[in-house]
């Protein structure tokens, strides 16, 4: 199983829009996919009935994550950060593997907060794909509605979903 995690809790998010679009893409190739989204989601309270039930049903037989997450401040969100935390953390990621998508509406496409996610998780024993990918410029690269603006990003992260299959 391969879970998709959207890294804000940001209502109406285009780091959402962008999960959405990898899900899809990803669920074209394999059934073995979920997608989960922070929004409305209590990770504040790791014993929280919401937390356990993810943690158990979604987080802890999956065993690939891809993690797409904007970049808040230089890094990525502290919600995210916290859900993390919020686990069990050696039944849900070690010994896992992991992919990461970065964006930004700068020029940046959050590479800072792709090597904070990195670190953290070579802490956690996850191995990373190394083809991790920045997106600068988030608001040129999908419109409003969530649709590809730019065939060149929809290509490279078509690459990404079929490498990290074969990982």
């Amino acid at each position: 199983m391969i879970t998709i995690i959207s890294g804000t809790d940001r209502k109406g998010s285009m780091t959402l829009k962008l999960a959405k679009l990898y899900y899809e893409m990803m669920a074209a190739q394999t059934d073995a996919v979920r997608l989960l989204s922070l929004e409305n989601l209590n990770v504040c309270d790791r014993n929280h009935p919401d937390m356990k039930k993810i943690q158990e049903e979604i987080l802890i037989p999956s065993e690939k994550f891809v993690f797409i997450m904007p970049e808040y401040n230089g890094s990525f969100p502290g919600i995210l950060k916290l859900f993390i935390d919020n686990t069990d953390i050696r039944k849900v990621w070690w010994h896992k593997k992991a992919a990461i998508i970065g964006l930004a509406d700068g020029r940046g496409g959050n590479l800072r907060g792709i090597d904070h996610l990195t670190s953290i998780l070579h802490y956690l024993k996850m191995n990373v794909f190394y083809n991790k990918i920045p997106i600068s410029k988030i608001n040129e690269e999908l419109s409003s509605s969530g649709q590809w603006i730019k065939p060149e990003t929809k290509e490279l992260i078509r690459n990404q979903t079929e490498a990290f299959l074969k990982y």
